[in-house]
């Protein structure tokens, strides 16, 4: 071999070396997370799925990222929050209704939690917004893995005092109650982007979880953000529900906008959900010392049945989409995800696949990315009263009795039937009979003891 071939080979090789190195490394690649959970939007409270609310953020997202069409979360939110952090039905640690102020309900201390676990893979974590798991400062976000939080711990809260409606402070900074004057919806988004902007460690990839109180009620919206909606809607307690789903799209905007002044929007995985579906109405007279307007129309869950704290499709399957900039296809991804299954997913991507026992949830991130059908995927959901089992296409739904009152079984075919019009339990007995046995399974996996709180 002649001089100048040997040079040749050796700068072929070189450069084959350098293009697996640099393959190497965007495969090995680590994003950043940003988690936005709004609290208690419908399904037809976003413009993507057709709602008259616009919401030209959000649609942007999933319009140009992932649409999980069958993403189901739990009927309220303390559960959701709970097996969102955990990987795990929340029922199994006793939390099937929202945590209220009389609770001393908490996450188990010992369980491993997302951030917990991503910080052992070198990120940094931070919450800003609802907790709601633990109404104490020491059964806060910081005492599950947070390195930052910062927002209110309670279920809901005056956009402007903060306070419960009790009259409890909620409103803190890293384990200390702190006034601030704002609203709220702009006092996250302004910490959020504090955070991001000099707060974190900029040499970490980092977990963020913007956390709002919007839509939820009470609705203490400014005109401007009413405006909009004075000729569309013409009911005025639904038009400051639209109004409030506005302003929280308007501060995702200015999420976005941030991540791509910093230079982070590529490579930052976007995660949009709502916590459960949305309530029907609102009687505040028991609340806020009867300050606050009753609503007699909030959100909008339709084409599906019912709502927040229910079993059916309403209370359950909610908005969700996953973005990834140059890294997800827009796409409708039909398959058939749980709120337990975004941990595994996450930590996937972190490079964590191994996971503790605790996590019952799938990692889906080849689903999301690739469209891959999930196999074998079964998803329970505790409610109050309520139990569900879905296999694709079948969901079994118990409903629950004081005694001697028998429970009720429904099974429905959501595929053909998504509004859950026609219980074929007397039809499909077979398979009636193979998804109660499966529930029951599952049902006797979860805490003996578990809270049954009113509403909150």
């Amino acid at each position: 071999m002649s001089k100048f071939l040997k040079i040749k080979v050796q700068l072929t090789i070189i450069l084959l070396l350098c293009l697996s190195v640099s393959y190497s490394q965007k495969e090995q690649e680590k994003p950043n997370i940003i988690l936005i959970i709004a609290d208690d939007a419908g399904w037809n409270d976003v413009g993507y799925n057709g709602s008259e609310i616009k919401t030209p953020n959000i649609d942007r997202l999933a319009k140009n990222g992932v649409q999980l069409n069958r993403f189901y979360a739990n009927p309220t939110c303390s559960p959701s929050r709970a097996s969102l952090l955990t990987g795990r039905p929340a029922s199994r640690m006793g939390i099937v209704a929202p945590i209220s102020d009389k609770s001393q309900l908490k996450l188990p201390d010992s369980i491993p939690t997302l951030p917990k676990l991503l910080r052992q893979n070198g990120y940094e974590t931070a919450l800003v917004g609802k907790w709601h798991l633990g109404l104490q400062q020491s059964s806060g976000p910081k005492a599950y893995g947070f390195d930052y939080s910062y927002g209110f711990l309670h279920g809901q809260i005056d956009q402007y005092t903060h306070l419960y409606k009790n009259g409890d402070k909620s409103w803190y900074r890293n384990g200390e109650f702190i006034e601030e004057k704002g609203h709220a919806t702009d006092l996250i988004t302004n910490e959020a982007i504090q955070w991001l902007s000099g707060k974190r460690d900029s040499n970490k990839n980092f977990f963020l979880e913007v956390a709002y109180s919007a839509p939820h009620f009470p609705l203490q919206e400014e005109e401007k953000w009413k405006e909009p909606y004075m000729n569309s809607i013409k009911d005025a307690s639904r038009r400051d529900y639209a109004a409030a789903m506005s302003h929280l799209d308007y501060s995702i905007g200015i999420l976005l906008e941030k991540l791509k002044e910093q230079n982070l929007d590529k490579n930052t995985l976007i995660i949009f959900m709502s916590d459960n579906g949305a309530m029907q109405d609102w009687d505040s007279k028991n609340e806020y010392n009867g300050i606050h307007p009753s609503n007699t129309t909030l959100g909008d869950n339709s084409p599906l049945r019912d709502w927040k704290t229910s079993n059916y499709e309403g209370g359950i399957r909610v908005p969700c989409v996953f973005y990834w900039k140059d890294h997800l296809k827009e796409y409708k991804n039909g398959s058939y995800i749980s709120i337990i299954d975004v941990l595994p997913s996450i930590l996937f991507l972190a490079g964590d696949t191994n996971l503790p026992s605790s996590i019952e949830g799938k990692n889906v991130w080849a689903s999301i990315a690739e469209n891959k059908a999930i196999v074998n995927q079964e998803i329970y959901v505790r409610g109050h009263l309520q139990e569900s089992l879905i296999s694709k296409p079948w969901k079994l739904i118990r409903t629950r009795h004081a005694n001697p009152v028998p429970a009720e079984y429904e099974l429905y075919n959501i595929e053909k039937d998504p509004e859950e019009k026609n219980n074929i339990i007397k039809q499909n007995g077979k398979i009636a009979q193979q998804m109660t046995t499966a529930l029951e399974i599952q049902f006797e996996k979860d805490a003996k003891k578990v809270n049954y709180d009113k509403l909150k």
